[in-house]
């Protein structure tokens, strides 16, 4: 979700965080350079803790001692609340667990040092996987700040730890700037404070780091947040098939479903990203679950036919959706 121009009173920066881009707009110019910095502080601290690439974080030592209790930080201990949480609201389609499948998958480091795509279309992958558990088996004991899973298990928190960390960071840089502020995390956007007059106007695309140019619809957000899954961006090649990160549970192997993107705009980045994940593995029957969690939706097939559902406005409307003015609970995934 790249930026539109933007009104002369706003100050933007962007930089590189948690292995993708960090974009940053602020209300107030002169708040940019503290909110950025409690934006860096957060982001920091949720690498240390959430990263499935760093061997010192406190992810890899709970997947390094699966089998046995684990001292963790609360904020760990809250990141895995909040992957818990998108679990049992989709019916396990979005499941932490999913860390050894994304390995046999290929993704075992930084997606950008992956081989780059196949040229040619490639069928089906075939993984090798026995499913020993899911999401139900993660005992977490947040008194004792404890992680205990069983061993063989592997979790990986991307498919709700970076909008959860946009969120964060959106909250972080309005107490430090005072001022309104949008948080974009690779394409991941969360809002605090008081918007734009004309709101947050994002251009949503398949790809956050296309320019205004590329094919998309610009809209505008008052509060809340905007998320998009893909299966079209990050990719890549492993034994001779073409991979992508969103993985369905079921079959621990990546997606294959009707949808290449869905953004999703709700009450929190977060819910938006849970949803929009699930709507990607729920395929054909994604649209019809959003639609009765009452979440707007854009949802794009693999010819680039687009779908809106739940009040997103249609692409020749004049693109805004403004209805986070009053939540009461509306825009928020239930069970």
């Amino acid at each position: 979700m790249p930026a539109t121009a933007m009104p002369a009173a706003l100050r933007s920066c962007a930089w590189e965080a948690l292995g993708t881009s960090v974009v940053m707009r602020v209300i107030d110019p002169g708040a940019l350079d503290a909110a950025r910095a409690a934006v860096e502080r957060e982001l920091a601290a949720i690498d240390r803790a959430c990263s499935r690439f760093r061997a010192d974080s406190e992810l890899s030592a709970v997947n390094a001692r699966a089998g046995r209790p684990t001292q963790v930080s609360p904020l760990l201990i809250e990141a895995l609340e909040v992957a818990l949480r998108a679990a049992e609201l989709t019916d396990g389609d979005v499941d932490p667990t999913v860390g050894r499948a994304l390995e046999l998958a290929g993704y075992d480091r930084d997606w950008r040092l992956l081989d780059p795509p196949c040229a040619q279309p490639a069928a089906a992958p075939a993984i090798a996987l026995r499913v020993r558990s899911g999401w139900r088996t993660i005992a977490l004991n947040r008194d004792a700040c404890s992680i205990l899973m069983p061993a063989g298990v592997r979790l990986d928190l991307g498919a709700s730890a970076k909008a959860w960390a946009a969120d964060r960071a959106a909250v972080a840089a309005q107490k430090a700037g005072g001022c309104g502020v949008l948080v974009s995390l690779g394409g991941d956007i969360a809002t605090s404070g008081l918007a734009p007059e004309d709101g947050w106007r994002i251009r949503v695309t398949d790809d956050h780091r296309s320019d205004c140019s590329a094919p998309g619809q610009t809209i505008s957000i008052h509060s809340g947040g905007l998320a998009t899954s893909s299966t079209a961006v990050r990719r890549w090649s492993h034994a001779g098939q073409t991979m992508h990160h969103i993985i369905d549970p079921s079959t621990g192997v990546p997606v294959r479903g009707i949808w290449r993107t869905v953004s999703v705009a709700a009450a929190t980045c977060t819910d938006a990203n849970i949803a929009a994940t699930a709507a990607l593995v729920r395929g054909q029957a994604g649209a019809a679950w959003l639609v009765r969690q009452g979440l707007p939706a854009r949802l794009v097939d693999s010819q680039g036919t687009v779908t809106a559902v739940g009040g997103w406005p249609c692409e020749a409307a004049a693109n805004t959706l403004a209805v986070w003015e009053a939540l009461d609970g509306r825009a928020a995934i239930t069970v």
